[in-house]
């Protein structure tokens, strides 16, 4: 059997971005920009009052307090259009455009108004209150760099830039094949030795959540033909995902049906538990995993698997499959000779440490405790016993 990383390596090589294509600023949340994304105008775009009060000259306030003669009102979008001279303020709004010739703002609760005069108990430097001309960033600098999958403050960012669509990649396409005679559908009635299909809803939504766009296509029975057919109606997507049957019992038919549709088999049992009977393979472009029938396998695998896949097409700027350490709330056994997944969940140790903690059952046909679970524990293969406290590596599991 292969090793995860090797695995993971054969499932990345050779993979290609997927092209790129333009979208408006509102359909852009959750995308990953093909290309960098520059400022189309500078911001603030003029000298700003960060408060209500009046625009002045720093130097007229050398002597305490100071009277001077206010010669009009700046608010926001109405810019005092006349110059402020010596002895003289404007009053000011917060975000009205500081007029030229002033160079602080003195906030109201230091001033005192009497008609046209208003008197300035408060000394201020220069630049006091003020939010220079491009303080926040200037036309043509790079904000939003390529890889970067767009977040809600990024697009208000965009926003503020002036920015109106965005060069992004394409969503790839993922085709979710589910298989058995056993399986029916959610609010089907189900007969004796029939369950529900389960696992296409959970891999569709982290799918899109990875930024791909999924496709259901249904539930292939157990006959070469309803297979291919299936088979058939993916061959436009990018990756195709079939859910168990990839063995070689005499009722595991996948793989023979994709062999038969043209599938280059990779390898279809890797060293990892949950998980062993994953199956990959090449029809042409498109890539296959086949993923084991048991849920919470079917899972596990497409997030170590699958969300990497989606990352390199994409040409994401961050990975978010990497592994961080994390403090045992309890201690676990020695590990065996496969790669161990270990759904589990975080917890505050009383010193206020965040803890992680494996979850009551590690069966992979519970998909109970895995909704439950905030991460999986990594076991390397033959990893000793580990005690309470002791850092060990997780997996965030945040689809």
């Amino acid at each position: 059997m292969l090793s995860v990383d090797e695995a993971l390596g054969r499932v990345l090589a050779g993979l290609e971005p997927v092209k790129s294509e333009t979208v408006p600023l509102e359909s852009g949340h959750g995308r990953v920009l093909a290309q960098g994304v520059a400022a189309c105008i500078t911001q603030p775009p003029f000298n700003a009052s960060a408060m209500d009060g009046y625009a002045v000259r720093a130097d007229d306030l050398d002597k305490i307090p100071c009277d001077l003669t206010v010669i009009g009102d700046a608010a926001a979008g109405h810019p005092f259009e006349r110059s402020v001279e010596s002895g003289q303020a404007v009053r000011i709004f917060t975000g009205g455009a500081v007029p030229e010739g002033a160079d602080a703002i003195v906030i109201q609760e230091d001033t005192a108004r009497d008609a046209d005069i208003v008197t300035v108990n408060q000394a201020a430097e220069p630049g006091t209150f003020v939010r220079p001309r491009g303080f926040d960033f200037s036309e043509g600098d790079i904000l939003l760099p390529a890889g970067r999958k767009i977040s809600a403050r990024d697009l208000a960012l965009a926003a503020t830039m002036n920015v109106t669509e965005f060069e992004v990649r394409r969503k790839p396409v993922v085709a979710i094949l589910a298989t058995g005679d056993e399986l029916v559908m959610p609010g089907e009635e189900l007969k004796p030795g029939q369950i529900i299909s389960s696992i296409p809803f959970g891999l569709a939504a982290m799918v899109e959540a990875a930024g791909g766009r999924p496709e259901r296509i249904g539930i292939a029975r157990d006959s070469s033909q309803s297979l291919s057919e299936h088979i058939a109606r993916a061959r436009e997507a990018d990756i195709l995902l079939t859910i168990g049957g990839a063995s070689v019992g005499d009722h595991d038919l996948v793989q023979g049906a994709l062999r038969k549709a043209g599938m280059d088999l990779d390898f279809w049992k890797i060293a990892m538990r949950p998980g062993k009977p994953m199956m990959f393979g090449a029809l042409g472009p498109q890539r296959v995993l086949g993923l084991p029938g048991n849920p919470v396998s079917a899972m596990i695998c497409a997030r170590i698997f699958l969300i990497p896949m989606l990352e390199k097409l994409l040409v994401q700027e961050q990975s978010a499959v990497a592994e961080r350490p994390a403090m045992l709330a309890k201690g676990i056994a020695e590990n065996g000779p496969r790669q161990h997944y270990m759904r589990a969940t975080f917890e505050s140790g009383p010193d206020g440490a965040t803890l992680v903690r494996a979850v009551r059952s590690q069966d992979s046909s519970l998909l109970s405790p895995l909704s439950q679970a905030d991460c999986l524990i990594v076991r390397a293969p033959g990893a000793a016993a580990a005690e309470a406290g002791d850092a060990v590596p997780v997996l965030l599991l945040d689809f």
